[in-house]
């Protein structure tokens, strides 16, 4: 593990700067404030999350994802951005709090497959956001599915300077050679290739025009009570949406400098990044993938790679001011449709096939929701069939520790049980489980009973290997003893820990027991089922 060092970390930031202003100029075009709302918030970002985030190398800016769901905020507040930007400031408070409660390591449980076909959703949605400048048209209004129902009418109406000015830069950014990319990386190199093409070749692809540049204006909070439940929601997904997207970027850098972060001192610093980002009108953001692996790649290990990389675009942004109005729609387009198209997870696509068709559903449900309703409720139900998923397939491997039929077939039977069961083996059955047992097959054990025959008159829950149960599989126990009943199977229950035990009394699991059916051991439990049995014969012969 290299140490960081002050020559490193400058020029890592200085890289990592010039990769971030052509992206941040254009995901602010793309979340609708424009692209000096990109610019400042890659600036606040990734100044505050360097300086107070826990992963020292890590890079923040504006994302792809986060731009969605901004661009979704601005259309809904078109007429009162001051609104727009109180929820950005809301969601950094909102991450703030997430990294105070300690909650950064269980965002890192997300499912995978939610993840993937979130943001393959998410690289969609940006792909089809920037055809209409690819075409040089009006943007369209609504979602993205609004672009594909009126793709012809865009396809009539389109721009041909633009069109080629806008693949023209998507062709440099998909063939630029990797071994240049140190020197001049690839949307450094699409924004001037693109912008010479167009400036001296394809004069009427549309340009961003003259832009104020200058210190910005600041937006004070404004929210008033009767907003404060329309603004919680997309502020909540900023929230987890950046801290996910943060948190996963952590990871890639703990593996490229062999270090560990700190998710919640992460999530504290990206907060205080995007609330600072809407004070100042920019747009939110998180940890970066591509730009967090140039910085580190050039040598950036601490948090000074990070502050130089704001302090870098602010100096970039002043000097190359009177440029930027002369940048094309198409050109910015065409750099985001090739983040639209690395965002998509095209390793988990290609494996589809191969992969458990449960998860293949969850991906495919969290996708298609990303695209054609809403990224609310893409995650909401995303998470919810995941946990449902996970909980079949955790009743499954449950349930298969579970062991029910006569005594007389147990296997590990010693010699003095084997002479307890003599004679009277048949009429003993036991139930065994072993293991932590949760609600996932608190409904399946019942159906266990159906496996044992008419014959057996006293059923042993052996409990003796069991090491948890849930409130669930408590409930669940206590209605087998009545089943049990219903079936008249006397029950004598073996459970000798405490942890085991102290749910199922919690409960009055064992209310309708007596208590000489509670034991401590295997050998107990047959002497007592033994016992039964002949009690139940002499007064049977009684009568």
């Amino acid at each position: 593990m290299s140490q960081p060092s002050l020559s490193g970390d400058l020029f890592g930031g200085l890289t990592a700067a010039v990769v971030a202003l052509p992206l941040a100029l254009a995901f602010g075009v793309a979340s609708g404030l424009g692209p000096l709302a990109g610019v400042y918030g890659a600036i606040a970002i990734g100044f505050f999350a360097s300086a107070f985030g826990g992963t020292p190398a890590q890079i923040s800016g504006p994302t792809g994802p986060m731009t969605v769901v901004t661009a979704a905020v601005v259309a809904q507040y078109a007429e009162n951005l001051n609104m727009a930007f109180t929820i950005i400031m809301l969601g950094g408070v909102m991450q703030m709090l997430l990294g105070v409660l300690k909650v950064g390591k269980a965002i890192a449980y997300t499912p995978y497959s939610v993840i993937s076909g979130f943001m393959s959703g998410i690289g969609i949605i940006i792909i089809l956001l920037q055809l209409p400048a690819l075409f040089g048209v009006p943007q369209v209004e609504g979602a993205a599915a609004a672009v594909l129902l009126q793709l012809d009418q865009l396809w009539h109406s389109l721009n041909p300077h633009a069109l080629l000015v806008g693949l023209g830069t998507l062709l440099v950014a998909l063939l630029w050679p990797a071994r240049w990319q140190r020197w001049l990386p690839a949307p450094l190199a699409a924004l001037i290739a693109g912008s010479l093409l167009a400036n001296l070749l394809l004069t009427r692809a549309p340009v961003l025009g003259e832009l104020p540049f200058g210190l910005p204006t600041l937006h004070w909070p404004g929210l008033q009570a009767s907003q404060l439940t329309q603004a919680i929601q997309p502020a909540f997904v900023l929230a987890l949406l950046g801290s996910i997207d943060s948190l996963l970027t952590s990871l890639v850098a703990d593996s490229l400098t062999r270090t560990q972060h700190r998710p919640n001192r992460e999530l504290l610093g990206q907060g205080l990044g995007n609330t600072i980002a809407g004070l100042v009108g920019g747009i939110p953001g998180a940890g970066a993938t591509m730009r967090t692996v140039i910085n580190i790649q050039a040598g950036g290990r601490g948090r000074t790679s990070g502050i130089v990389h704001a302090v870098t675009l602010l100096l970039l942004v002043l000097v190359l001011a009177p440029l930027t109005g002369k940048i094309p729609h198409a050109v910015l387009a065409g750099i985001l449709l090739k983040v639209g198209w690395d965002i998509i997870d095209w390793g988990y696509l290609r494996v589809l096939l191969q992969l458990p068709r449960d998860k293949v559903l969850v991906m495919l449900i969290t996708l298609i929701l990303t695209v054609f309703v809403d990224l609310i409720t893409a995650v909401a139900v995303g998470l919810i069939v995941a946990g449902i998923v996970t909980a079949m397939r955790t009743e499954r491997d449950e349930m298969s520790r579970v062991q029910a039929g006569s005594a007389a077939a147990v296997d590990d039977l010693s010699a003095a049980e084997q002479h307890l069961l003599a004679g009277s083996g048949d009429a003993i059955a036991i139930l065994s489980m072993s293991g932590h047992f949760s609600y996932a097959s608190a409904r399946a054990l019942n159906q266990r009973l159906a496996l044992l025959d008419s014959q057996h008159r006293v059923l042993i829950l052996d409990f003796g290997r069991l090491a948890y149960v849930d409130p669930s599989m408590a409930l669940a126990i206590r209605d087998l003893l009545h089943a049990a009943a219903d079936h008249r199977l006397h029950c004598v229950v073996v459970c000798p820990h405490q942890q085991a035990l102290s749910p199922l009394q919690a409960f009055q699991v064992f209310a309708r027991s007596h208590p000489d059916d509670i034991v401590t051991d295997r050998h107990a439990a047959l002497t007592r089922a033994v016992q039964i049995i002949n009690q139940t014969n002499q007064i049977n012969q009684a009568h």
